[in-house]
């Protein structure tokens, strides 16, 4: 699974700008890719300058087309390319420091928030023509020879974030930027909660957190009170046993959603826990 973050911030053949805590890319994507999953350890802002994609949850399909603005939160994704037409895509990755630093320091942007609210993966964002002026600005920045200062790449993307959070349309964004602001605790339990079900390393976990791995470990022991290896095993487990029972999955497809590498380790994993194998337990239980 291509870590989509990295990959475009190393890869020598894009055009892009690198700051300390963000990153602008211009994308054309290769008409032979048409599905693929990925995962980005930091937020991403992309705009749509030709072609169609679609980019897909657990809970919704977001159908992208020319002139379009999605805010992506870290995590993990599937994405769909349409073959018919060149995909163009304006890609600005932003990590929470940028965000927390964007909102310490225009406190007219604070909000009060619920804390047990759940936020969407994905934000359709609303914009305006000013907002396609300066994505169009940036576009010729990153196709000029000389190289655009770290200063102004910095007074751009606040000037993007600006334009976004000003629209009223947008204002689930803001409160998502706020709740940025809380204690990790939050931020660990819900990128597991909502990732847990995908083959990451727990290293690539602790990224997506935005923690060292030994921080990671420590902060999780204290929420979790058990290792992050042991509970993503329970936890895909209690998933597989929800999908054997409301789908027509088979257990090898079960055990793929549920994010283990092979079906014998996933079939081994379940008859540890529930003391039956995958299929038995289904047969069972559609029996009482």
């Amino acid at each position: 699974m291509i870590n989509a973050y990295e990959y475009f911030k190393n890869h020598p053949k894009f055009n892009k700008l690198v700051g300390n805590d963000f990153l602008f890319v211009e994308y054309k994507c290769p008409l032979n890719i048409e599905e693929y999953q990925l995962w980005i350890e930091n937020h991403l802002i992309t705009y749509v300058i030709s072609g169609k994609k679609d980019w897909i949850t657990s809970k919704k399909t977001h159908k992208l087309i020319a002139g379009d603005t999605l805010f992506v939160r870290k995590g993990v994704y599937t994405t769909k390319q349409y073959l018919e037409s060149e995909y163009c895509v304006m890609l600005f990755f932003i990590n929470d420091n940028f965000i927390k630093r964007f909102i310490s320091e225009n406190p007219t942007f604070k909000r009060e928030f619920n804390n047990k609210k759940e936020y969407n993966q994905i934000f359709d964002i609303t914009t305006n023509d000013v907002f396609k002026t300066l994505i169009e600005s940036i576009f010729q920045y990153l196709n000029q020879e000389v190289e655009m200062p770290k200063e102004l790449v910095e007074i751009k993307f606040k000037e993007l974030l600006f334009n976004i959070v000003l629209n009223s349309n947008n204002k689930e964004l803001l409160f998502f930027f706020n709740s940025i602001m809380k204690n990790s605790k939050t931020t660990i339990e819900n990128i597991m909660t909502e990732n847990f079900q995908y083959d990451l390393k727990i290293a690539d976990f602790a990224k997506l957190c935005g923690k060292s791995l030994s921080s990671f470990k420590r902060e999780f022991k204290k929420i979790f009170n058990t290792t992050p290896s042991r509970w993503l095993i329970n936890k895909r487990l209690d998933y597989s046993k929800t999908l054997l029972l409301g789908t027509n999955l088979t257990v090898s497809e079960v055990g793929h959603e549920c994010g283990f590498k092979n079906n014998s380790h996933f079939i081994q994993a379940f008859k540890k826990l529930a003391k039956v194998t995958p299929n038995r337990y289904r047969i069972l239980k559609k029996e009482a």
